[in-house]
Protein backbone atom coordinates (compact mmCIF):
# COMPACT_ATOMS: atom_id res chain seq x y z
CA UNK A 1 0.00 0.00 0.00
CA UNK A 2 1.32 3.41 -0.93
CA UNK A 3 1.18 5.98 1.87
CA UNK A 4 1.45 9.77 1.65
CA UNK A 5 3.03 11.64 4.54
CA UNK A 6 2.50 15.42 4.63
CA UNK A 7 3.38 18.25 6.98
CA UNK A 8 7.00 17.19 7.41
CA UNK A 9 9.56 19.67 8.67
CA UNK A 10 12.32 20.62 6.25
CA UNK A 11 14.67 19.10 8.82
CA UNK A 12 13.03 15.66 8.64
CA UNK A 13 15.10 13.14 6.69
CA UNK A 14 14.07 10.05 4.74
CA UNK A 15 15.89 7.95 7.35
CA UNK A 16 13.84 9.52 10.16
CA UNK A 17 10.55 8.69 8.41
CA UNK A 18 11.71 5.14 7.72
CA UNK A 19 12.50 4.74 11.42
CA UNK A 20 8.96 5.93 12.29
CA UNK A 21 7.36 3.42 9.90
CA UNK A 22 9.62 0.44 10.69
CA UNK A 23 7.88 -0.66 13.93
CA UNK A 24 4.67 -1.28 11.94
CA UNK A 25 6.20 -3.64 9.39
CA UNK A 26 8.26 -3.93 6.23
CA UNK A 27 8.77 -0.67 4.34
CA UNK A 28 10.03 -1.09 0.77
CA UNK A 29 10.89 2.60 0.40
CA UNK A 30 10.22 6.17 1.46
CA UNK A 31 10.80 8.97 -1.04
CA UNK A 32 10.99 12.52 0.31
CA UNK A 33 9.92 14.99 -2.40
CA UNK A 34 12.53 17.70 -2.92
CA UNK A 35 12.30 21.10 -4.62
CA UNK A 36 14.60 20.86 -7.67
CA UNK A 37 15.56 24.54 -7.44
CA UNK A 38 16.30 24.91 -3.72
CA UNK A 39 17.16 21.25 -3.00
CA UNK A 40 15.02 21.58 0.17
CA UNK A 41 12.27 19.22 1.22
CA UNK A 42 8.79 20.12 0.01
CA UNK A 43 7.44 18.73 3.29
CA UNK A 44 5.89 15.52 2.00
CA UNK A 45 6.79 12.12 0.68
CA UNK A 46 5.58 8.64 -0.23
CA UNK A 47 6.20 5.28 1.38
CA UNK A 48 5.34 1.79 0.21
CA UNK A 49 4.45 -0.95 2.66
CA UNK A 50 3.56 -4.28 0.97
CA UNK A 51 1.30 -5.50 3.79
CA UNK A 52 -1.97 -3.46 3.79
CA UNK A 53 -2.84 -4.24 7.43
CA UNK A 54 0.60 -3.05 8.57
CA UNK A 55 0.26 0.08 6.42
CA UNK A 56 -3.17 0.81 7.94
CA UNK A 57 -1.73 0.40 11.44
CA UNK A 58 1.06 2.87 10.60
CA UNK A 59 -1.47 5.37 9.19
CA UNK A 60 -3.73 5.09 12.24
CA UNK A 61 -0.87 5.42 14.73
CA UNK A 62 1.23 8.10 13.04
CA UNK A 63 -1.45 10.44 11.64
CA UNK A 64 -1.51 13.60 13.75
CA UNK A 65 1.71 12.88 15.62
CA UNK A 66 4.44 15.47 16.01
CA UNK A 67 7.75 14.93 14.22
CA UNK A 68 10.55 17.51 14.41
CA UNK A 69 8.08 20.11 15.72
CA UNK A 70 5.49 19.57 12.96
CA UNK A 71 2.16 17.73 13.14
CA UNK A 72 2.22 15.21 10.30
CA UNK A 73 -0.68 13.87 8.25
CA UNK A 74 -0.50 10.26 7.11
CA UNK A 75 -2.98 8.66 4.71
CA UNK A 76 -3.32 6.17 1.89
CA UNK A 77 -1.91 7.77 -1.26
CA UNK A 78 -4.40 8.58 -4.02
CA UNK A 79 -2.82 6.73 -6.95
CA UNK A 80 -5.19 8.27 -9.51
CA UNK A 81 -3.96 11.78 -8.70
CA UNK A 82 -0.33 10.71 -9.00
CA UNK A 83 -0.56 9.02 -12.39
CA UNK A 84 -0.04 11.50 -15.20
CA UNK A 85 -2.24 11.29 -18.25
CA UNK A 86 -5.03 9.41 -16.52
CA UNK A 87 -7.27 12.34 -15.59
CA UNK A 88 -10.96 11.62 -15.96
Amino acid sequence: MKIMIRGLSRLTTEQKVLSLLAPYGLVHYFHLVMDPNTKNSKGFGFAFMPNPSQAKAAIKSLNGTEVDGQKIRVKKADTKAEESGHDQ
